[in-house]
């Protein structure tokens, strides 16, 4: 076993009610059913080093979640009132990058996920992680 460096990029993308709960339920067809993460596919599936891991292309690691906020007086939200508290149904979208691709490719893949996520301003996390490997 090894440790090897990656990039963990975090982000909770908002989907409708009814998607999350049919994931909640176990119907994963409920992914394509939601327009918003079309885009989330491109990015992913474009030519960049997002979810590289060597033999497997495109990995995401998704979970259920929910996003608390509540919009100011400038906001121009796409769900949610001014001034009140919001809940968003969301996915939790965890991708890792290895540690060793090149940072302009990495660079644009994250500005590429920040144009694409649906929020005015998205919260996109990237954190230095350390993936355990057998080889």
């Amino acid at each position: 076993m090894f440790l090897r460096k990656a990039w963990a990029i975090r982000c909770a993308w908002p989907v409708t009610s009814a998607v999350l709960h049919r994931l909640l339920a176990g119907d994963m067809a409920a992914l394509d059913c939601e327009d918003g993460l079309a885009s989330l596919y491109a990015i992913l599936d474009a030519n960049n080093p997002l979810g590289d891991f060597g033999t497997y292309q495109a990995v995401a690691e998704v979970g259920p979640g929910w996003e608390l906020f509540r919009p100011g007086t400038n906001a121009k939200p796409i769900r949610g009132t001014i001034g009140q508290r919001e809940v968003s149904p969301s996915l939790m979208v965890t991708i890792h990058v290895p540690g060793n691709a090149p940072q302009e490719q990495v660079d644009a893949a994250i500005a590429r996920l920040l144009a694409a996520h649906p929020w005015e301003i998205p919260v996109i996390e990237v954190s230095e992680v350390a993936l355990a490997a057998l080889k």
